[in-house]
C-alpha cells in the first residue's frame, strides 16, 4: 500500500501540472481568442454528431433554468449537515420542475427500474469530496421516488480515490460503488496476466481523439489506462446506467473553475493527463458532447456546501470555504455559469484577483456552440432561493 500511496502522489503532482500552467495564464490570455490560442490539436468532435439525439440529451429538460439555494445552517463545524442538505435540495427540485410532490419532481428526470449513476467527485480526498450529506440526501430522494437502491452506481475515475473518503459498501450498503481505475486487495492493479484491471472496465467502441501523445511511466500508467492519442469511455457510461446525476463540487481551476463539465469529462474518460495543458478548454466541452454523456446526463446538483476558491483542483486547506451552497439544474452549461460567479466573488473579496472575468469559461461557449447549454448569464433563469 505504501507503494500505490507513492503511485498516487505522482499522478496529483502530473495533474496539478496542467492546473499551475491554467492558473498561471493571466485573465486577458485565458480568454483570448488570438491565432495562437486558436490553433488547437485536432479532435474527432465530429463524430459526436453522429448519433441522433434524443429527449434526453443536454441541456435536459429545462434549457438554461439554475436554481440556487442558500443556507447558513448548511455547514457547521466545517462539516456539511445532511438534514439541511436534504432540504436544500428538495427545495430546489421543487423549483426547477416547478411539482409540488417531490417524488413528481424526480421523476420528471429518473423512472423506477432505470440504473441510476450518481457521478461523485473524490479527487481532492477527505478534505473536500462530493460530500455524504448531499450524497446520502440524493440517494434518500431517489428511493422515496421508486427507485431501489441495486439500481443506484455512485461512480468516478478511481476506485481507490472513492472508498479513501468513505463512498463504501459499509456506509453505502446495498448500492453498487464503481471506478473505472481500480487495485486488488493486495494494491497491485495488474491481474496475473500482467493487464490493467482499468483496461477490463472501458469500452473502445467510444473514444475522445485528440492529436496529442500521451506517454506516462509504469507507476502513472494506472490513472491513465493508456497513453497514446485516444481516452476511452468508460463503461460504466456506456453500458452499466441509463440515467445519470451528476454532483460536483464547487471549485476553482486556475481564474476559471471545475464543476459540472468538467466533472463529467475528466471522470468518464482514460488517458487524461495529456488533455489539461493543450485542451482543457476543449475536452471539458466536448467529451460532453458523444452520446455516452450529453444524452445520459439528466440531472446536476453541485455540492457548494464547501467548495475551494484558489488551488484547485486539490485540497488546500487554507483556500477550503463554506458556499453554503446547492445548485440544481438539468443544464449543466448554466449552472456552470451560475457557479463560477460564487467562486469569482470570492478570490475578489479575498484579493485574489481584482474583478470577475468570464471571459475566461472557454469551455462553457464551446459548450453553448455543440447545442449542450446555454452559457450566456443573460440568457440564464435564476431562481434564488435563501433559508436563511
Amino acid at each position: 500500500m505504501k507503494e500505490n500511496s507513492l503511485n498516487r502522489r505522482r499522478f496529483f503532482a502530473l495533474l496539478g501540472a496542467g492546473s499551475a500552467a491554467l492558473a498561471a495564464k493571466p485573465l486577458s490570455v485565458l480568454g483570448s481568442t488570438s491565432p495562437a490560442m486558436a490553433d488547437k490539436p485536432a479532435t474527432n468532435i465530429a463524430d459526436a454528431a453522429k448519433a441522433a439525439r434524443t429527449e434526453w440529451s443536454m441541456p435536459g429538460k429545462f434549457p438554461g433554468k439554475v436554481v440556487q439555494v442558500k443556507n447558513a445552517r448548511a455547514v457547521v463545524n466545517n462539516e456539511p449537515v445532511e438534514q439541511e442538505a436534504y432540504r436544500m435540495i428538495e427545495k430546489s427540485m421543487l423549483e426547477l420542475t416547478g411539482k409540488s410532490n417531490l417524488g413528481e419532481a424526480w421523476r420528471t428526470f429518473v423512472s423506477p427500474g432505470e440504473r441510476i449513476g450518481l457521478k461523485v467527485n473524490p479527487v481532492a480526498g477527505k478534505l473536500l469530496s462530493t460530500s455524504h450529506a448531499v450524497t446520502q440526501s440524493v440517494i434518500r430522494q431517489l428511493e422515496a421516488s421508486g427507485i431501489e437502491r441495486k439500481n443506484i452506481v455512485i461512480w468516478d475515475r478511481r476506485d481507490m480515490e472513492l472508498k479513501d473518503v468513505g463512498f463504501t459498501q459499509e456506509n453505502y450498503p446495498g448500492i453498487t460503488i464503481r471506478g473505472t481505475e481500480c487495485h486488488d486487495d493486495k494494491g497491485s492493479f495488474y491481474d496475473s496476466d500482467g493487464k490493467l484491471y482499468g483496461e477490463k472496465n472501458v469500452d473502445k467502441d467510444w473514444y475522445y481523439w485528440a492529436d496529442v501523445e500521451g506517454e506516462y511511466d509504469n507507476e502513472t500508467m494506472p490513472y491513465m489506462v493508456n497513453g497514446g492519442k485516444y481516452s476511452y469511455f468508460s463503461k460504466i457510461v456506456t453500458q452499466e446506467v441509463d440515467k445519470i446525476i451528476n454532483i460536483p463540487i464547487l471549485k476553482n481551476a486556475g481564474a476559471s473553475i471545475t464543476n459540472a463539465m468538467k466533472n463529467l469529462a475528466y471522470g468518464s474518460i482514460t488517458n487524461t493527463g495529456r488533455l489539461h495543458a493543450q485542451l482543457w478548454n476543449e475536452t471539458s466541452a466536448e467529451v460532453c458532447a458523444f452520446a455516452p454523456l450529453r444524452d445520459k446526463v439528466v440531472l446536476n446538483i453541485c455540492d457548494g456546501l464547501r467548495g475551494c476558491f484558489n488551488g484547485g483542483p486539490g485540497a488546500n486547506p487554507q483556500f477550503i470555504c463554506n458556499y453554503n451552497a446547492i445548485l440544481v439544474a438539468s443544464d449543466a452549461v448554466a449552472l456552470d455559469r451560475i457557479s463560477y460567479d460564487l467562486v469569482a466573488e470570492k478570490r475578489v473579496s479575498e484579493g485574489i484577483q481584482k474583478a470577475p472575468a468570464p471571459e475566461v469559461l472557454k469551455f462553457l461557449e464551446q459548450a453553448a456552440a455543440l447545442g449542450l447549454g446555454i452559457a450566456n448569464k443573460a440568457d440564464i433563469n435564476l431562481s434564488l432561493i435563501d433559508l436563511g
